[in-house]
């Protein structure tokens, strides 16, 4: 399945049926009286976040969605039938903005939110509602009202308790396929993740979902690479693993080059809770391994954790240190119960 994450599509809401102009025929009747019966009212379109979806790929080829019309009024005071509604299944974490993307109607973030992106129209009144003590036979009734239309930009921000990013190359893919059943593309070349992945990890018999981001790379806020667009899958992360690659030229300058990224972009990712973690140790020596250490918690101002995915060197420790993480900060975002007031007479 391709993963997409942005779509704009076109909605319409159904229009009211119209009323009846309708009177009472029946034998020995000879003043039947009106009878006409109301319009059904339109359908609406509704956008609802369900489970097990990740991406907005049923949105590429499908754009156009209009709730079916009400029904017409019928003679005998019978009304129309509503009109279906039209149901726009999100995954979590979606976002609905206006046509010109700056206003934001909905923000579906838990499985089975819902809300009205367009209001089908009222079903227009049947004759027989305009009947009064002075006018016994009205024959006039009203038509349906128009539905709702509108275009809408559609921005999926995935849900994950924990981002896992960091330069091209850094070593996330693989991390992300040794600690997870996930398994994204892994390469030696830059930019061999195209696409935000998510896995599940396990530590100490909890579960917590992992996300893998492209790499960032300088000016990647401005959209060079591949960061930008990527970037705020990671905002609604609790916790950041950042993973160094051990063999780079200055484990140091790579940490701040992403933490410049960051903070360009704004969102409150500078301030996230982060995990630094220098990876792939076994591709060098104990010599330069400690000097990239070093380098590293000077610009991080903290002891960097020594990572091999592939010996499988402290992963155990980092999964444990990430759901450690995960629960102090889940800890500080709940909402504190109020204090209710002393009395006093």
């Amino acid at each position: 399945m391709k993963f997409l994450d942005t779509a704009k599509i076109y909605i319409r809401s159904g229009n009211g049926g119209a009323g009846c102009l309708s009177f009472r025929r029946e034998k020995f009747l000879e003043f039947g009286g009106p009878d006409g019966g109301d319009g059904g009212d339109g359908g609406n379109v509704i956008a609802e976040c369900v489970e097990g979806l990740n991406t907005l790929i049923d949105y590429r080829y499908q754009q156009h969605f209009k709730a079916q019309t009400g029904q017409h009024g019928m003679g005998k005071n019978r009304t129309g039938a509503k009109g279906a509604d039209v149901v726009l299944k999100l995954p979590a974490g979606t976002q609905i903005f206006d046509e010109e993307g700056e206003v934001l109607l909905a923000d579906l973030t838990k499985v089975g939110a819902h809300t009205c992106l367009a209001k089908g129209g009222n079903g227009g009144f049947g004759n027989s509602r305009f009947k009064t003590s002075t006018n016994r036979a009205p024959r006039h009734a009203n038509p349906g009202q128009p539905g709702e239309e509108r275009t809408l930009i559609l921005r999926l921000k995935l849900i994950a308790e924990a981002g896992i990013i960091g330069l091209p190359n850094a070593g996330k893919s693989t991390f992300l396929a040794t600690v997870t059943k996930a398994r994204p593309k892994i390469a030696d070349y830059p930019f061999s993740t195209l696409h935000p992945q998510l896995g599940v990890a396990q530590a100490e018999g909890r579960e917590f979902v992992l996300a893998d981001i492209p790499g960032l790379i300088e000016g990647a806020h401005e959209g060079l690479g591949l960061g930008a667009r990527f970037l705020g899958h990671i905002e609604r992360c609790l916790v950041l693993l950042h993973l160094v690659d051990a063999g780079t030229d200055h484990a140091g300058q790579a940490y701040k080059a992403v933490r410049r990224e960051l903070e360009a972009y704004g969102h409150g990712l500078d301030d996230k809770p982060e995990i630094v973690v220098l990876s792939k140790c076994d591709t060098v020596d104990a010599t330069k391994l400690q000097t990239q250490s070093q380098r590293l918690k000077r610009a991080a101002r903290q002891t960097p954790l020594r990572l091999s995915a592939a010996t499988g060197l402290n992963l155990e420790v980092t999964l444990q240190k990430l759901l450690a993480e995960i629960e102090v900060t889940k800890q500080k975002l709940a909402p504190q119960p109020a204090v209710a007031a002393e009395w006093h007479p």
